[in-house]
């Protein structure tokens, strides 16, 4: 690991959930209660903006419903919302989670390759294969097993790769003297036939400023993981103790290097969720309101969802049932199941922790505690950066970029002004050359 003092910089994501990330969250007094509110939205991409955040990241989901968690029942289209936040930012990356179950590599190339060309080069995707069963209704269609899900995502991700080399990124010369819209020989046609996904055409956009969009992968099981080993650049993961970080930063980076990809070439970043004080009695008290307003039966239906078992059927203040393994949220039941055996949780006691911050890191403290744990994490291989979780906005991630910030910054841990102006500059990510740029030389030089 790289030591301190030698340059490596921090690197922060901002997760928004409109009403916050702790189910309760929207009900505190400094909180805007969320749902399409577009001026929050701006407030809090301008606010990630002055605090030099990587990225503006959004999850999304197919599913509404009475009971579920707050900031999925009434949301936006992420990639709608990033393309009219892309108008009022200048450096903020934009990710959008995409699903590739239900989706066309067509569509879902196009849109991302468009939002880079909108925002000039800060377009992310964050591939996921969709984990719940009940969004396949919404398709009309069976929900497929957890192994198929990730075949059809490597599927889907090298299709839209070859539609992002559609073209060279000198193709459109646009010359009025010549008459010349676009060189000749600089348009590459995708022939991709797989088992789930057919692509028979290139995509009507130049190159895009990135080349491609950053990639993104959030799955951490053994196939999410070699998922992200192949394709991806950032890494959103959930490990809520620094052992198990740690182990998971030490196995993914080393399957880098079976694809030939450096360990600098994939950032991973866990979600943490910060509950921050002026004093840690604050903090304390803050986060026992939180609890205080916690609606139970909300919350058993939240980690319900995430254990694929109806957890009602249980008592509450007895220890949390062995339950048999979820296929489709794999890696994430594992791990709480793992937690609550490993702290002796009853189930009351993990409805709270999965309504705060579903089984990702939390810190109730002080600035410079939340600070500690950060730089600990970062400087100790557990971690590249963090992708931030306010329990509730904007009142939490302003405290964050106010307080946390300035400390990051004074142990030269992160940026005081941004490097570049696409994200892959920012992130330190190298800008790929398209698939055919040596193909093309070789003929040059015949």
């Amino acid at each position: 690991m790289e030591a301190a003092g030698t340059g490596r910089q921090m690197r922060l994501g901002i997760f928004v959930q409109a009403a916050g990330h702790h189910v309760a969250g929207w009900r505190h007094p400094d909180a805007m209660p969320g749902g399409p509110n577009l001026a929050l939205m701006q407030h809090i991409a301008a606010t990630a903006e002055r605090g030099k955040f990587d990225m503006f990241f959004l999850a999304d989901n197919f599913s509404t419903g009475y009971g579920e968690h707050p900031s999925s029942i009434g949301k936006f289209e992420p990639l709608t919302l990033l393309s009219v936040l892309a108008a009022g930012t200048r450096h903020l990356g934009l990710a959008a989670t995409a699903s590739t179950t239900y989706a066309e590599p067509y569509h879902t190339a196009r849109a991302f390759s468009s939002l880079d060309h909108l925002s000039g080069g800060r377009a992310a995707w964050n591939v996921v294969t969709t984990s719940y069963p009940k969004n396949g209704a919404v398709f009309g269609r069976q929900h497929p097993p957890h192994g198929e899900r990730y075949a059809m995502a490597e599927e889907f991700v090298e299709a839209c790769k070859l539609l992002w080399d559609s073209w060279d990124d000198d193709a459109f010369v646009m010359d009025k003297e010549r008459g010349t819209f676009v060189r000749p020989g600089t348009l590459h046609i995708p022939d991709f036939e797989g088992k789930y996904f057919t692509v028979k055409g290139g995509l009507n956009l130049p190159r895009c400023p990135q080349g491609q969009p950053v990639i993104i992968q959030a799955g951490s099981s053994a196939p999410g993981q070699a998922l992200a080993a192949r394709t991806a650049e950032v890494v959103f993961t959930a490990q809520n103790n620094l052992n198990d970080a740690q182990d998971f930063y030490r196995g993914l980076k080393a399957q880098l290097a079976q694809h030939g990809r450096a360990e600098e070439a994939l950032k991973i970043m866990p979600g943490f969720m910060p509950v921050i004080g002026r004093t840690e009695a604050e903090a304390s008290a803050l986060f026992a309101e939180l609890s205080r307003n916690l609606d139970m039966g909300q919350a058993n239906t939240v980690l319900s969802d995430r254990l694929g078992a109806d957890m009602s059927r249980f008592d509450l203040d007895a220890p949390v049932p062995d339950l048999p393994a979820s296929e489709h949220l794999k890696s994430r039941a594992l791990l709480l199941l793992e937690m609550a055996r490993r702290e002796g949780l009853t189930l009351r006691e993990l409805c709270h922790r999965v309504a705060a911050s579903r089984g990702h890191l939390m810190v109730v403290g002080t600035a410079e505690q939340v600070a500690d744990m950060m730089e600990r994490w970062f400087r100790e291989g557990g971690a590249d950066g963090f992708n931030l979780m306010p329990p509730f906005f904007p009142g939490q991630f302003d405290a964050f970029v106010d307080q946390v910030v300035p400390i990051l910054q004074a142990r030269r841990l992160f940026r005081r002004e941004y490097e570049g102006t696409t994200l892959r500059e920012n992130l330190g990510l190298a800008r790929p050359p398209s698939r055919y740029a040596g193909a093309r030389l070789e003929s040059a030089a015949e």
